[in-house]
């Protein structure tokens, strides 16, 4: 990936890690390989990435935006590998930005909340048959049962990295930005 971008565009500016899909359910249902397919995704994912990019971010001054998730902050039974996994993905960007001020990369987090997304319809689909009511129900009770007045868009998550790569972004350096609509209430 690395290797076709800079023989594309001769540089590389910016490294957006955006993998996800790690597998829902009650903890002790969840194999070991579960729980493995989920960190090589997403966290191994990025920082195999990171790894490769990192020489090319620190020669054009670039930047790293990873997506993690709500779920690395607030913790929930059905949501044990996403979290873990958003997690490690937090403290690597934390450690990474501290990295980056000596060498010149700036690397922040993004965690989206509920993004109208497939993955988002198939858990409204499923809700929905489950409860066995319309989809357009399920997502009421979606958006009410995380107090949030409606889902997120792509195109927000998408104007965030943007941002963060943009040069208004020169002095963030670490952050760890929450686009969920306040469904996040920690600190």
């Amino acid at each position: 990936m690395v290797a076709a971008t800079l023989e594309r565009f001769g540089r590389l500016d910016l490294l957006v890690n955006n993998a996800g899909a790690t597998k829902r359910g009650d903890f002790f249902s969840l194999s070991d390989d579960d729980w493995i397919d989920g960190f090589a995704l997403k966290f191994y994912g990025a920082m195999r990435c990171v790894r490769a990019a990192w020489p090319h971010l620190q020669a054009s001054g670039g930047s790293v935006v990873n997506i993690a998730g709500i779920g690395g902050r607030t913790g929930s039974a059905d949501f044990t590998i996403g979290g873990a996994v958003n997690s490690a993905l937090l403290n690597l960007t934390k450690a990474l930005a501290d990295r980056g001020v000596i060498d010149g990369v700036r690397v922040n987090a993004i965690n989206p909340g509920s993004i109208v997304t497939e993955r988002l319809q198939l858990r409204l689909r499923t809700l929905a048959a489950e409860q066995g009511v319309e989809e357009a129900e399920a997502a009421r009770a979606m958006t009410l049962a995380s107090r949030v007045a409606r889902f997120g868009k792509p195109v927000e998550i998408a104007r965030a990295v943007a941002f963060l790569a943009s040069p208004q972004a020169n002095y963030v350096q670490g952050a760890l930005l929450d686009i969920d609509g306040g469904q996040t209430r920690t600190l």
